[in-house]
């Protein structure tokens, strides 16, 4: 059971690092990104912690995932 939930967590991370950069790029070429004069809105904050706090999670996980698998 514990090899099934370190590859599961494995696969997680893996999912995270490849479907978040991807979706950043589309944030940074919105316009809702910037106002006017060109400054970071709201729309762009937001997005940014929530793709941070995405990737920070499958770091977590890859860790979590090997340390299964090694233990």
């Amino acid at each position: 059971m514990t090899v099934l939930l370190s590859v599961l967590l494995l696969v997680n991370a893996v999912f995270n690092v490849v479907v978040w950069p991807r979706f950043w790029k589309r944030i940074t070429a919105d316009p809702r990104a910037r106002d006017a004069e060109g400054r970071k809105t709201a729309f762009y904050t937001v997005h940014a912690t929530l793709i941070g706090l995405a990737l920070l999670l499958a770091l977590a996980s890859a860790v979590a995932g090997v340390w299964g698998l090694l233990d």
